[in-house]
């Protein structure tokens, strides 16, 4: 339930500093302009990973996470699946269309509210709904290829100009909100199963070794995208107040990369979060109340 305060506070934090502010709109103006450098060739990239999403992929995603769980015989956690995916991108349509606004500074006036970012949200969504629904030693590699598949989309919205970083951010938060509130919800029929019978025998379920090594490449790059999003945000602002170097075209492109940073150090950070908080909330039990789950 912290994890979710804290992700909600967090979606309020980055709309004040990047949106309601005039200092936050010409910093994000900056990485949205930089996007231009090497945009024709990363385009052809970002483009078909873009061109992933879409209501059939959301469909199918969420259909596939269900029927694990169903395969699982795990028929609560179909459903938590399903309400994280509805609820997560209901959650960013609401955000952006009814309750968040975008002030009118001296930037692009045609600029309407685009934060949370949609396509990011679907991404993470469906990503973090088969983590809930794999079993324990599949959960490590499904958070490691969701965390990469939804910083590429996060990106690829950025370089195709479609989204600000802020937007793509608040996005992965929305869904670590859902997430995280989800994993507080967990009933035992989402938890692993422990032993096939109460004989005295060492036996227990699969610890998901493997966890340790993805949290740690998780953290790693987490904590390192961070670091040069904010030395990026840092030599940005100085160029925004006029307190540092004049304006140039590679002011644009560090906050360009500054941006796309921190998309990458939010994403990591968050299906870190959620990788950690599943398999703890999940803890095998002692004895199995049915036998054959997997």
């Amino acid at each position: 339930m912290l994890v979710a305060v804290a992700a909600a506070v967090g979606i309020v934090v980055v709309w004040e500093v990047f949106v309601a502010t005039r200092t936050g709109q010409v910093i994000e103006d900056y990485a949205y302009d930089g996007a231009l450098t090497g945009r024709t060739r990363l385009w052809t990239v970002a483009e078909p990973v873009l061109g992933v999403v879409s209501v059939s992929f959301v469909v199918l995603g969420t259909l596939a996470a269900i029927l694990v769980a169903l395969v699982r015989r795990r028929w609560l956690l179909a459903v938590q699946a399903l309400v994280l995916v509805g609820g997560a991108n209901l959650t960013t349509q609401v955000l952006k269309k009814i309750v968040l606004e975008r002030p009118v500074f001296d930037s692009e006036m045609w600029w309407t509210n685009s934060l949370p970012s949609g396509h990011t949200t679907v991404a993470a969504s469906v990503s973090v709904a088969l983590l809930l629904t794999v079993p324990r030693l599949a959960r490590p590699w499904v958070a490691l290829f969701g965390a990469g598949y939804t910083a590429a989309t996060g990106i690829s919205t950025l370089v195709g100009q479609w989204h600000r970083p802020s937007d793509v951010v608040a996005a992965v938060l929305v869904v670590l909100f859902w997430g995280a509130l989800a994993c507080a919800l967990t009933t035992r029929d989402a938890q692993d199963p422990g032993p096939a019978d109460d004989r005295p025998r060492k036996i227990s379920a699969p610890k998901g070794s493997s966890s340790a090594w993805v949290l740690a490449i998780l953290g790693v790059a987490g904590t390192g995208a961070a670091g040069v999003a904010l030395w990026a945000l840092q030599q940005t602002a100085t160029v925004v107040d006029g307190s540092g170097q004049p304006f140039t075209s590679q002011t644009e492109l560090v906050a360009y990369a500054g941006g796309a940073a921190g998309v990458v150090a939010a994403t990591a950070v968050s299906f870190g979060l959620l990788l950690a908080l599943r398999q703890t909330v999940a803890r095998p039990r002692s004895t199995a109340s049915r036998s054959g789950q997997v």
